[in-house]
């Protein structure tokens, strides 16, 4: 069996990064979020605050209403002035998730990897989310907030990953066209959302996965 991938686009108060981590642990494959910023970092030598500043999310105006997607294009050199814009941020990011599936079995959370690994073999990309009233409670519960705050919370972060999803790949972040399966992870129960894509995947591979 050769190498897989599974990238979790998950909605704000889903659970989708708890479940991302699940399924790490019953499949023994790394689970990749934050830590694709540091590498990222490490990789360029640019100060790893720009790319937090800028995961996902889109700052300044970049007409975001006129948004249709940015080509992936080579990664500037550190010659070259726009080296640490934005654009050339996500291209960075985008290197090391291609590099990483290329050469192990993982999982990404968010950071449009779906549409970064598109042409990639072995892609399997998941859609967590739930309804809101599901979201709140799970927000309040770890955030400590009232239930106004957690809408607010959930209005701002699905907002603000909807425009750079849009801005880096052109398609709309919800369209479950992007993915191979949608999860309502209340329904589900978070519990059993890992073994559940883990069983998705084993039917679609048409063999059982080895825990590494």
């Amino acid at each position: 069996m050769g190498n897989y991938c599974i990238t979790i686009a998950r909605g704000f108060g889903s659970g989708g990064k708890s479940i991302a981590e699940d399924l790490s642990k019953l499949l023994g494959i790394p689970c990749y979020e934050n830590e694709i910023l540091d590498m990222a970092s490490d990789a360029s030598g640019i100060n790893r605050a720009l790319f937090h500043d800028t995961d996902e999310r889109v700052r300044g105006n970049h007409f975001i209403k006129m948004l249709k997607g940015i080509p992936h294009k080579d990664v500037l050199s550190p010659r070259e002035k726009d080296f640490s814009s934005d654009i050339n941020l996500f291209n960075l990011q985008a290197q090391i998730i291609r590099s990483l599936a290329l050469t192990q079995s993982c999982i990404f959370v968010g950071k449009c990897a779906d549409h970064i690994l598109e042409h990639y073999d072995n892609v399997y990309r998941i859609y967590v989310d739930a309804p809101r009233a599901a979201c709140v409670k799970s927000i309040v519960e770890k955030m400590y907030v009232s239930e106004a705050k957690a809408n607010q919370l959930i209005q701002k972060t699905d907002k603000y990953r909807a425009d750079y999803y849009k801005y880096y790949t052109g398609k709309e972040w919800t369209n479950p066209i992007n993915y191979d399966l949608f999860i309502n992870s209340h329904r589900v129960g978070r519990d059993k959302c890992a073994e559940f894509i883990k069983m998705y995947v084993e039917f679609q591979m048409g063999q059982k996965l080895d825990v590494e």
